[in-house]
């Protein structure tokens, strides 16, 4: 079978990752983990997100992180831009992208921004004609792709319906998420397949919760059809607000661990990656979620 030679990560962390998280993170060991970051390779990142304070807490330094990091040129920084007054925010913090989401699942939508899918995405479209406008790359997230937790099993045809919605308002590139975690490899490549009717093949990426355990499983599946971009977060930050105690995103480490076994370059040093799950863990009090970064500290130890 003829996987990539290579795979590009973008790395959640900093934004899908911290943004649920209950203790307070200052805006410098947010900086210091973006710095880490790149450090390692990384060279895409969700770094914060510009969203209402008053529903999302640990967002609110966003300005300040933003202006706190010390940018590498050929690194892409990009920030959650749910609507017109977040781009505004947003744009004078000169993001390399700004990213916009949209539900496969009507249940979903309803219940978490009180709006039909189709109505979501027709708010998303003034955002991206400015920050196009204003010279920045569009990324559209389709939450829940493969599975709701209010209406169960997503289908097919619904993640290629706001697919066609998002080219529609000209979201340059799509990431296809699995937001439960529920999926597994053949209905992850349906819901793939599905985005593929509207975006070629490489503006499409995976997003996938590890809430099951399948998240490693489903990227090799995408792998299979040529999908050569990953969303994962460091240390697997980020939880399942559905499935309590349970994780939430694939760790990145664990995720380049199976890729350069298998001879697939990403351009990121896994011992660099370790200390970066390391030391944001080590802040959280606690150890990481990814097996390969808890497996190779304790190798680090015991030599």
């Amino acid at each position: 079978m003829a996987y990539p030679t290579s795979v590009d990560i973008i790395d959640v962390g900093p934004r899908d990752g911290l943004q649920n998280e209950k203790q307070p993170v200052p805006a410098a060991v947010k900086i210091d983990l973006i710095h880490r970051l790149v450090h390692a390779g990384v060279r895409h990142l969700e770094a914060t997100s510009f969203v209402s304070p008053k529903w999302v807490p640990q967002m609110a330094d966003a300005p300040e992180v933003m202006a706190g990091i010390e940018r590498t040129p050929d690194v892409i920084y990009s920030v959650l831009t749910p609507n017109m007054k977040g781009l505004e925010s947003a744009l004078g913090s000169q993001p390399g992208e700004v990213v916009v989401f949209g539900a496969a699942s009507e249940a979903f939508s309803q219940k978490n921004i009180n709006c039909s899918v189709a109505e979501s995405i027709e708010r998303f479209a003034p955002v991206v004609e400015a920050a196009h406008a204003a010279g920045v790359a569009t990324r559209g997230a389709i939450s829940c792709a493969v599975g709701c937790p209010y209406e169960g099993d997503v289908s097919a045809d619904a993640v290629a319906h706001v697919a066609r919605l998002m080219k529609e308002i000209g979201v340059q590139r799509i990431a296809v998420a699995d937001t439960i975690g529920v999926g597994t490899p053949r209905r992850v490549q349906a819901a793939m397949e599905a985005a593929l009717r509207h975006y070629d093949l490489a503006q499409v990426s995976g997003h996938f919760h590890d809430t099951y355990g399948q998240a490693l499983a489903n990227t090799l599946a995408s792998l299979e059809m040529g999908i050569r971009v990953f969303e994962t977060s460091v240390a697997g930050l980020g939880g399942c607000p559905y499935a309590k105690g349970a994780t939430g995103n694939v760790a990145t480490e664990d995720v380049v661990y199976m890729l350069h076994g298998m001879g697939i370059e990403t351009g990121i040093d896994l011992d660099r990656l370790i200390d970066a799950a390391d030391a944001i863990s080590q802040f959280l009090g606690r150890a990481p979620n990814g097996r390969v970064s808890v497996a190779k500290l304790k190798q680090r130890v015991a030599a």
